[in-house]
């Protein structure tokens, strides 16, 4: 009798199940250390979903100020909240942002309630920061209410655009003309270094380098913009940004006040590309997801970015293995499958033999390993020369792929990557060879079953096969020392070095935090 097909790709059910196992059991150490520890952007994003905003006259956030002074008087291990709200209490200020400054000023000084106080501290933290959970609520609603008046996009993979001059009052304008060509998701792509700048700045913002900061501010703005184009089309537009780099926590926070729709949410990219300490990383990155399955918002990761600097065909299980570890993580923290946007990316040099059959290998493993998952769909950029019209053709390819691998989230590829910021011109031709794609394909992917022992299927199989190996070997070995090897991108960052270490603390036994007590008690 003949074996079923499981799948286009016929994978095996134990071995699946089996490297989510080892994911699993690899990723459940990196919990534990995250539950044991608190860092300052944590105790910041706790702040600011009560919320506290400004900033002093410097533009270092009041969220800054009162945080460092409450470390001062009294450390980070036992959370910022019981001395905040204590203070309050005792009425050494009417509110927040009233404290913050009289702490800035250096005229108030904490303390670690006990008994009576401490559990009055405790009523009135809890009370305030669910309030701000309450906000955050209200504007999830809100983005389900609006997709039902104007409609959603017509069709998948959601066409996503990047949009970034580093003026936000650019920005807008060229984000709207891009949803009127045709994309469904505009993202914001932050300013080069903002990840490495422990506060969050404030206000919009007219400069920036290769991308515009990412403030509450320039949410707002960009958000309201997006909602007139809704509007106007008759379907909603969706807004991306990033939380990553040492402000994970509140930028993920600001995202869901202001109704963001997606965010980058990595769980090792601040490790490897911006050498930020792994511990530090891993606690901010559960807070944020938790944020991000409260607020409804849709996560991408950036598994994408090692093929960017390891070799895309000897590194594919790294990617697969990232992912199956993104997975875990999120659902750990409460997302659901639809919220994840786990990426991987078109990056096999195009001169090597079969590289197009590689690609459709690679992208149809992730599609089948989740496919209840919005998988987000990278397009080329390390092989990109110069030759705008090579580049054109290259990611004519990419997109051929996505449409024949039925991909979640497609980000548009620019013939112009790594040469010149794209024009808006550029960025219509880019569109229109999305749209050629996408239209004359329609749904191509439920035609294209490649054959059970072919080039395709037998090379997904090498891949996953490859995935378990290494997800065994981390089991043995753990995550941080893995990570420390250079095992993902070449990149080596040991688990006691990199930036943001001294923003670590490991949590006192009476530890309080009410934004983390809400967020696991929702989940």
């Amino acid at each position: 009798m003949a074996r079923r097909p499981r799948g286009k790709l016929d994978l095996d059910p134990v071995t699946v199940r089996k490297a989510r196992a080892l994911a699993r059991k690899a990723g459940r150490p990196i919990v534990d250390l995250a539950q044991q520890h608190t860092t300052v952007s944590v105790e910041r994003a706790t702040l600011r979903m009560a919320g506290l905003g400004g900033a002093d006259g410097d533009g270092i956030p009041w969220a800054n100020r009162l945080l460092d002074t409450v470390r001062a008087d009294v450390g980070l291990e036992h959370g910022v909240a019981l001395p905040v709200w204590d203070a309050l209490v005792r009425g050494e200020a009417e509110d927040l942002a009233t404290l913050a400054q009289k702490a800035g000023a250096g005229s108030v000084r904490f303390r670690l309630p006990e008994g009576r106080d401490a559990t009055r501290a405790r009523s009135a933290a809890r009370k305030q920061v669910g309030a701000g959970l309450k906000r955050i609520d209200a504007r999830r609603r809100e983005r389900e209410r609006m997709v039902r008046k104007h409609g959603d996009a017509p069709r998948t993979p959601w066409i996503y655009l990047i949009v970034a001059t580093g003026d936000i009052m650019e920005d807008i304008p060229q984000a709207q003309q891009a949803a009127r060509e045709g994309a469904d998701v505009i993202a914001v792509i932050r300013s080069t270094g903002q990840s490495l700048l422990d506060y969050v700045p404030e206000g919009a913002t007219r400069e920036g380098f290769a991308g515009t900061y990412a403030t509450q501010e320039n949410f707002r703005l960009m958000r309201a913009a997006l909602d007139e184009s809704s509007a106007e089309l008759g379907r909603y537009v969706r807004l991306t940004n990033y939380a990553s780099g040492l402000c994970m926590p509140e930028i993920a926070t600001l995202a869901g006040l202001e109704r963001l729709d997606m965010m980058l949410n990595d769980s090792m990219y601040g490790i490897l590309f911006r050498d930020i300490n792994p511990v530090r990383t891993f606690v901010d990155q559960r807070f944020s997801r938790q944020v991000h399955a409260r607020a409804g918002i849709i996560i991408n990761t950036g598994e994408d970015n090692y093929l960017t600097t390891a070799d895309a065909v000897e590194a594919a299980h790294t990617v697969t293995t990232s992912q199956l570890l993104n997975e875990y993580f999120a659902k750990e923290a409460g997302l659901e499958d639809w919220q994840l946007g786990l990426g991987h990316a078109f990056e096999i040099d195009p001169d090597l033999p079969n590289s197009f059959r590689m690609e459709l290998a690679h992208a149809l493993l992730a599609r089948e390993l989740f496919p209840e998952a919005p998988l987000k769909w990278m397009p080329p950029t390390r092989h990109m020369t110069g030759d705008v019209f090579r580049g054109n053709l290259l990611d004519g390819f990419f997109n051929l792929v996505g449409s024949l691998t039925g991909q979640g989230i497609l980000l548009v590829g620019m013939m112009t990557e790594a040469v010149v910021t794209p024009w808006l011109s550029d960025r219509d031709i880019a569109l229109q060879n999305v749209r050629y794609v996408l239209n004359a394909t329609g749904d191509l992917h439920e035609d294209f079953n490649p054959a059970p022992d072919g080039f395709i299927a037998t090379r997904a199989r090498q891949v996953l096969g490859e995935t378990v190996d290494l997800l065994e070997a981390i089991v043995d070995d753990g995550l941080l020392a893995a990570i420390a090897d250079g095992t993902f991108g070449l990149m080596k960052r040991p688990a006691d070095a990199g930036r943001g270490l001294d923003g670590v603390a490991r949590k006192a036994e009476a530890y309080f935090n009410p934004a983390s007590e809400l967020l696991e008690e929702a989940q």
